[in-house]
This record gives structure tokens, C-alpha cells and sequence, in this order.
């Protein structure tokens, strides 16, 4: 929900086409090796991240077609990884919690005093939820814009042996 992303879009190319050109396909972005495979009438591009030692938050992206007439719809959807999602998740928690609490203290407490203590709280949660969401354009959200991008590509026939760098 929260870190999904849909996408969609027509070509022109028939369906079998674009898996054919995809299946089997292994994309590198950022050093990370994707695969692409059939499963259940859609492609499934999922990470392998075995040997990774380092922590990163990698998507799984799902690629549905559907023909009409002359035209194909291909739907990409990208979704976080459940392993991935624990961190991500306790962090929004504690921000939005950081912020319940130094709003509830600013707005009700009506001693004086009280505010040099809210709006650090209220700066300190903005502060984590920008360096987070910045980390996660970085990374995360790279990745699928990535995968995206060369999905498209492939599919309107633009694409050659693509190879993403940092």
C-alpha cells in the first residue's frame, strides 16, 4: 500500500511479443541482479539478493498484460519485499507517533513551558521522515523506476542489453 507503485500504459506490440523478449531476461541495476520469469499468465522480476550482505530494500514487481483488440494494457506493480517492509514500517510508526505526542503536548497541555519541548519533537520527526524518504528515493524507489523504465523499453521494442550504474 504504502510503498506500492502501479503503473500503466498501452503499446502496440501483441503480448507474446513483449514476454518473448523479456522471459529469462536478467537486468543489472545498481550492481543487483534482477530475473525476470513467467508465473501465473504475468512476469514476475524479482531480485537476487542471496549473496548481499549489505541492508537493502528491493522490490518485486509484477507485469500483467491485457490484450485489446490491436492494442495491449501492461500494468507493472511493484511492491516491497515482506522482508523488507519491517524497518521501513517501525520507523513511519515512530514518526508519526513522535509527532502525535508533540502535537497533543502543544495543543492541550496548556501550562507554559511545555512548547520547548514540542517543537523539537515535531522538528526531530520531520528531520528522520525526510532523511528516510530520501533514502528510500536513493534506493528503493530507484530500483523501480529502473525496472520500469526497461520493462517499457522492452516492450515498445527501444531497448538494447541495458545495464543501470549507480
Amino acid at each position: 500500500m504504502l510503498f506500492s507503485r502501479h503503473y500503466r500504459y498501452s503499446t502496440h506490440t501483441p503480448e507474446d511479443e513483449i514476454k518473448k523478449r523479456l522471459i529469462g531476461q536478467h537486468v543489472k541495476i545498481h550492481k543487483m541482479d534482477f530475473e525476470i520469469f513467467d508465473k501465473d499468465r504475468m512476469l514476475k522480476i524479482i531480485p537476487h539478493a542471496e549473496q548481499e550482505t549489505n541492508i537493502k530494500t528491493l522490490p518485486i514487481t509484477h507485469v500483467e498484460f491485457k490484450g485489446r483488440g490491436d492494442k495491449t494494457d501492461v500494468l507493472i506493480t511493484s511492491k516491497m519485499r515482506k522482508i523488507d517492509k519491517g524497518g521501513p514500517l517501525i520507523l513511519i510508526f515512530f514518526c508519526c507517533f513522535l509527532m502525535a505526542m508533540a502535537l497533543i503536548m502543544l495543543f492541550t497541555v496548556k501550562e507554559v513551558g511545555y512548547e520547548i519541548y514540542a517543537y523539537p519533537m515535531i522538528a526531530a520527526s520531520l528531520l528522520v521522515f525526510g532523511i528516510f524518504w530520501l533514502r528510500l528515493e536513493s534506493g528503493y524507489f530507484d530500483y523501480v523506476r529502473k525496472i520500469r523504465k526497461y520493462v517499457k523499453d522492452a516492450s515498445l521494442g527501444t531497448a538494447q542489453a541495458m545495464s543501470f550504474a549507480p
